[in-house]
C-alpha cells in the first residue's frame, strides 16, 4: 500500500516515467493504477511525448510478431524427447551416489587402518617374523633337513 501512494504523493520524473513505459508500454491504462495520475501529467509535457512514441513503436513491433503453430510432427518429437533428460539426469544422480558411497567406505578404512596403527602395540623385539622360506610346517629354505619331511 506504501508504494501505491508513493507514486501520487511526488510528481513522476523522466527516469522513472521510462521505466515504466519500458515495463508496461506507451498505453498508460495498462500502467500501474498507483502511476497513473502522475504518469498522465507527465505525458503532456515534450520529453513525456518523446518517452511514449518511442514506447509505441516498440509495442507496435511487439504487435506484428506471431509465433506460427507447430507442427504435429514436431510436436510429438518435443513430447517424445521430454523425458529423455530427466532420465538422464537420475542416471547421472545414481552413479554420484554410488560414488558418494564407495568414497564413505574407502573413508571408513582408512579411519580403521589409522586406528588400528594407532592403538596396536609394537611387537616385542623377541617375536619370531616369518621369512619369505618359513612355512607353518617348519623352514623350507635350503639348509632345511630333509629327514623331518
Amino acid at each position: 500500500m506504501a508504494e501505491n501512494r508513493k507514486g501520487t504523493d511526488k510528481p513522476m520524473d523522466a527516469r522513472r516515467f521510462a521505466a515504466l513505459a519500458d515495463a508496461y508500454g506507451s498505453a498508460l491504462h495498462r500502467w500501474p493504477q498507483a502511476e497513473q495520475a502522475a504518469a498522465t501529467l507527465f505525458a503532456e509535457s515534450e520529453e513525456g511525448r518523446a518517452i511514449l512514441r518511442r514506447a509505441a513503436r516498440l509495442d507496435a513491433i511487439l504487435d506484428r510478431h506471431h509465433v506460427e503453430v507447430p507442427s504435429r510432427t514436431l510436436h510429438g518429437e518435443i513430447v517424445a524427447k521430454a523425458g529423455v533428460p530427466l532420465r538422464q539426469g537420475r542416471h547421472r544422480r545414481l552413479w554420484w551416489l554410488g560414488f558418494g558411497l564407495a568414497g564413505v567406505g574407502l573413508a571408513g578404512a582408512v579411519a580403521g587402518l589409522a586406528l588400528v596403527t594407532v592403538v596396536t602395540p609394537d611387537a616385542p623385539s623377541d617375536h619370531y617374523v616369518m621369512d619369505a622360506n618359513a612355512t607353518s610346517f617348519g623352514d623350507a629354505g635350503p639348509d632345511a633337513d630333509t629327514e623331518d619331511l
